[in-house]
């Protein structure tokens, strides 16, 4: 359902005029813009299911989840359904938690290395 991303407003702008959600998602999508990583903000996935991602990186096909609300059981149930999905159509995911974002220098680059998008 669309009611998880009508209660979170995007009304964060990041540098390159996207409106995200949450702070952390304006950081991560900054990281992307000055590391010239060209990105998608909330793309819908090329699957039946009604599902957007957080970003999605053309390159490498590479999607990135930001997990956020930890202790929310059911934004809990939400994010296990939605990595189930990702493990079923065999999709590139990259999965950030708020102490990623803290250290996004150090650890995206390694974790889009992996599926071959350099950065910088």
């Amino acid at each position: 359902s669309n009611g998880f991303r009508e209660k979170f407003e995007a009304k964060h702008r990041s540098a390159d005029g996207h409106f995200v959600r949450s702070k952390a998602e304006m950081l991560i999508d900054n990281w992307l813009y000055m590391a010239e990583i060209v990105h998608a903000y909330e793309r819908k996935l090329p699957i039946e299911e009604d599902v957007y991602c957080d970003f999605y990186i053309p390159t490498g096909k590479v999607y990135i989840e930001y997990w956020g609300y930890e202790n929310e059981q059911k934004y809990l149930a939400r994010k296990q359904k939605k990595i189930d999905l990702y493990n079923k159509y065999g999709f590139n995911l990259i999965q950030l938690k708020d102490e990623d974002v803290q250290n996004l220098d150090d650890i995206l680059p390694r974790l889009l290395l992996k599926f071959g998008v350099q950065a910088y």
